[in-house]
């Protein structure tokens, strides 16, 4: 894979076109110094971007719980990442949007900052491994917990929420695992480095996290949509550690998970089934309804 500062093409940055490697941010940004930054994941499919308006309303959200006034409007903001998906010429790939502190404050108070704003694309497959989605990923229960919601902006899509998701992955990989489960502040099941997770019963029902802690994500809300137009039961609950040998199916959700199925928590085995995989089939479909159409 090249590396992400040596590719090629346009970056919207501050409402300009620019060459991708003349992009430059000082290393004072209060940004990179202090996690004032937030960001948004999206998926291009056929050309075509899945929930632009949702994903640029949570930026927007997440921007204004963080103290950060986005300099553009949310129509803006829409605009110019179909432009730069248009430009780039993107049909399956990633955009990621984000907005940060500049470097005119360099202390914990920031409030004469500048507020810079990028949105980039390229061409991007499957986060994990094709084969994992249909024989399903591993999982280890990390040693870090999610925060307690009195603690963090929790609901936010923020920089520095993700320090311990990468801590808890790189864990995960050492140990030969693919991803790592992590348990809320009160040790309750909560999520995955980087997606939400599902759990299957033996009657056919899902159960999954209530997001009091961490972020509901845009894929989870569409995939219990999914899931009840089908008419299986979802169950948003509490769920402790000590079920994961109740459930026989386990899948996470996420824009760059998507639908994946998990074969293994720790000792734990789960069934990559039929329900799990009807489900990412009907999410593959829905991403690209527009082209088939």
């Amino acid at each position: 894979m090249k590396a992400y500062d040596q590719r090629e093409g346009k970056i919207w940055y501050n409402n300009e076109l620019v060459d991708w490697n003349d992009v430059k941010l000082h290393v004072l940004s209060h940004g990179l110094h202090y996690a004032s930054c937030v960001f948004e994941g999206l998926r291009v499919y056929d050309g075509e971007i899945f929930k632009l308006e949702e994903h640029t309303e949570r930026l927007f959200y997440s921007a204004k719980r963080m103290d950060i006034t986005i300099p553009y409007s949310e129509d803006e903001i829409n605009n110019a990442t179909k432009k730069i998906v248009s430009v780039q010429n993107v049909k399956n790939g990633y955009v990621r949007p984000f907005a940060w502190r500049g470097s005119e404050m360099m202390a914990v108070s920031a409030q004469k900052t500048k507020i810079h704003v990028a949105i980039t694309t390229w061409e991007w497959g499957t986060y994990f491994d094709p084969k994992l989605k249909t024989e399903g990923i591993k999982l280890n229960i990390s040693k870090w917990s999610r925060p307690a919601p009195n603690t963090i902006p929790w609901d936010t899509k923020a920089s520095g929420l993700y320090m311990i998701c990468t801590l808890s992955k790189h864990e995960a990989e050492r140990e030969g695992y693919t991803d790592s489960l992590m348990l809320d502040h009160e040790g309750n099941v909560a999520e995955a480095t980087g997606a939400n997770i599902f759990f299957k019963d033996k009657n056919g029902e899902l159960h999954t996290p209530i997001p009091d802690s961490f972020l509901d994500g845009i894929t989870r809300r569409t995939v219990i949509e999914i899931a009840k137009s089908k008419n299986i039961k979802v169950n948003e609950r509490k769920i402790s550690p000590k079920e994961l040998s109740n459930f026989v199916g386990c899948f996470l959700t996420g824009t760059a998970a998507e639908v994946t199925p998990v074969s293994k928590i720790l000792e734990q085995n789960y069934e990559v089934c039929n329900l799990i995989l009807d489900l990412s089939s009907s999410y593959e479909k829905l991403v690209r309804k527009k082209r088939a159409a």
